[in-house]
């Protein structure tokens, strides 16, 4: 593996193509204002860098990143690349990660709006997150310990699990299909609007109407606060362990909870029984 140190580079695709390189303690930044370092390149592996340019790694294959801080300037960051690892770094710049696949993001701070769009197969644990349409339309996600904050996150994804994670976020999950969270908080309006085979297992749920138009739906040993006209059209299972304030025209299953403020069971097809248990 050819060694790079200490080393700044601003030239436009200054590394393009490179096979086999380890770049430690470089910038990447300066007048020149050039893009695509890493560009067509393969078995890269990136220590203690900084990053200040665009699109530094397209088209990669087998991509490390270790330390290394990529600033609000160095936009799209990874674009059509696979087989990627990431730790112990900040991704700040928009649109940091899109069109990959066998991604691995550990200990990391992220700020990047339009984050992870269209990615297939991603770890990610120890992280945060900041940004909005985060994971939009991205496949086979498990991520441990997440904490987001933003708007409009994991709409479209598939085949997905979320294990202790804490999640600030408005309309999330939305078209989801196949989905599990687990052990988590999730703070948010609409909660998983038309979702499909989607299971909330111990989690602390809160915010205004939830749940809506859901086939495949189960709560598991949940708490939901705020919770307000919640569940319309929705097939569900749940065991709800707080009150709710109300529920509107779910259409079938079963809702056990110790109570509900106000039942609205006005639609032709609300067929669901609400269980009150103490």
């Amino acid at each position: 593996m050819k060694i790079i140190e200490n080393k700044v580079f601003d030239e436009e695709r200054a590394l393009y193509g490179s096979d086999s390189v380890l770049a430690r303690n470089c910038r990447f930044e300066g007048p020149a204002d050039g893009e695509s370092a890493f560009k067509e390149s393969k078995n890269i592996t990136v220590e203690d860098c900084y990053w200040d340019l665009r699109y530094p790694f397209w088209h990669d294959t087998t991509l490390t990143v270790k330390r290394t801080h990529l600033t609000e300037k160095c936009r799209a960051a990874l674009w059509y690349s696979d087989n990627i690892s990431i730790c112990d770094s900040t991704l700040h710049g928009i649109k940091a990660l899109r069109e990959c696949s066998d991604v691995k993001i550990e200990d990391c701070d992220v700020i990047s709006p339009e984050f992870g769009w269209f990615v297939r197969g991603i770890k990610m644990r120890n992280t945060t997150v900041s940004g909005e349409y985060f994971m939009l339309r991205s496949e086979r996600l498990k991520f441990e310990n997440v904490t987001l904050n933003g708007k409009y996150s994991f709409q479209y994804i598939e085949d997905s699990t979320f294990e202790s994670c804490y999640f600030n976020t408005k309309d999330a999950f939305w078209h989801a299909k196949n989905v599990t969270v687990r052990n988590s908080v999730i703070n948010g309006e609409y909660l998983a609007w038309y979702a499909e085979n989607i299971t909330f297992e111990n989690c602390i749920i809160t915010g205004t109407q939830p749940l809506c138009y859901c086939k495949g739906l189960k709560l598991i040993n949940c708490e939901m606060h705020g919770a307000d006209l919640g569940f319309e059209k929705s097939h569900v299972e749940a065991d709800i362990t707080t009150p709710v304030i109300s529920i509107k025209n779910p259409t079938s299953g079963v809702i056990r909870l110790p109570a509900v403020d106000e039942l609205i069971m006005t639609g032709a097809d609300a067929k669901c029984k609400i269980e009150i248990v103490q």
